[in-house]
């Protein structure tokens, strides 16, 4: 029998509360207190973090800058250069035990281009990846982007898929150190307006199953109550309804 994937939608979160229960949920799958992988899926206020490869050259603004523009700024323990995220961009943290997997990085991070790859192929958007580069990208533009951090072989931190954020807040980074990379979005490809809540709902249908598909798990729909996290703690609303611009 197929092993479970818990998919735990969030909502819509301030970053640092997620980055909490990610080290949380890290601790006890290594701990083996957690029993199954998880998937949280999650949609960040606005937020710049800075992974262990972050360049000066990354960060052409100075950090009251980019706070004055409405972005906050994280130090992280994930790999990679500097990233954006925004509303309306589709975060998914895989808290997966590589032990039952592959405990191999780099056979990892390509099984998380597969995922998005494979979603956005369900949604038409013909995707690939870049040689040499960490992220997946349509007709030459980047439509998301990696980092992970992985402990004793249980992963965190790990996706994010641009849908219908607005991408100027890119503009205040070098995005993954890439100079010149033009960024785009799931709305931007299909030519949607932005906020169409049925492409929100179908792009993160499609994370999902294909999550399932590349790691070869059945995802289950999953809640905080049950891993023990008090339901005050988490607040937003449901991330399949998106949010609106």
């Amino acid at each position: 029998m197929t092993a479970p994937l818990e998919v735990i939608d969030l909502g819509r979160q301030p970053y640092r509360p997620v980055l909490e229960l990610q080290r949380d949920l890290c601790r006890r799958r290594m701990a083996g207190t957690l029993k199954h992988d998880l998937l949280l899926l999650v949609e960040h206020d606005p937020v710049v973090t800075l992974g262990r490869g972050t360049r000066a050259s990354s960060l052409p603004l100075a950090t009251p800058t980019i706070e004055a523009a409405g972005f906050t700024v994280e130090e992280v323990e994930r790999g990679g250069d500097v990233t954006v995220h925004e509303p309306g961009q589709l975060v998914g943290y895989p808290i997966l035990d590589l032990h039952h997997h592959r405990q191999d990085l780099h056979w990892y991070l390509r099984q998380l281009e597969a995922v998005l790859i494979e979603a956005l192929g369900t949604l038409g958007i013909p995707a690939e990846r870049n040689p040499g580069l960490t992220g997946v990208w349509t007709r030459g533009r980047k439509i998301a982007s990696l980092g992970i951090h992985v402990k004793q072989w249980v992963t965190f931190h790990g996706f994010a898929l641009n849908v219908h954020n607005d991408l100027r807040g890119f503009g205040l980074v070098v995005p993954c150190g890439i100079a010149g990379v033009t960024m785009t979005s799931v709305h931007a490809e299909l030519g949607e307006p932005s906020g169409g809540g049925r492409v929100w709902r179908e792009t993160g249908a499609a994370v999902i199953a294909a999550m399932g598909h590349q790691f070869d798990r059945a995802p289950v729909v999953g809640n905080l109550g049950n891993l023990g996290v008090p339901p005050d703690v988490f607040f937003g609303s449901p991330l399949h309804e998106g949010t609106p611009r």
